[in-house]
């Protein structure tokens, strides 16, 4: 992030900016976020200070990370948007790749997959209906 934000350490800039995604929904729950040396080069900040920047979103509770995978922002369970009456509800399921999807992903059909659905009701009526889709890591 070539902007200096003086008072504020570096790792704690970057975690606003991932935040302010995460919360705005361009990084959307249960998705990946970009990998470790994508957010160097994207902030110009050394692989340390980009770690601080996950370790607090953490601990925030934004995102989780599993050994191996990546770090995924974490799915809300009936949070209250911006407006009083509306509320989103996320769900998860592993469900059978089918013709399409396995496509997308290279992998035969019937592959497990998770698929994570975040529902957003306003007022009771259904407003929008996000699905994500992760490959399942297989123990072998």
């Amino acid at each position: 992030m070539p902007t200096p934000h003086y008072g504020q350490p570096r790792y704690r800039v970057i975690a606003d900016e991932l935040k302010a995604r995460i919360e705005s929904g361009f990084i959307p729950p249960g998705a990946l976020l970009p990998a470790e040396s994508a957010l160097t080069a994207q902030f110009q900040a050394a692989r340390g200070t980009v770690r601080q920047a996950i370790a607090a979103l953490r601990e925030a509770g934004l995102v989780t990370t599993e050994h191996g995978r990546g770090t995924y922002a974490t799915p809300r369970r009936h949070e209250r948007g911006p407006d009083e009456g509306s509320e989103t509800e996320t769900q998860q399921r592993h469900v059978a790749a089918d013709a399409e999807l396995a496509a997308l992903f290279a992998v035969e059909v019937g592959t497990a997959l998770m698929e994570q659905q975040r529902l957003t009701r306003t007022n009771g009526a259904v407003g929008t209906v996000v699905r994500t889709y992760r490959l399942l890591q297989t123990e072998r």
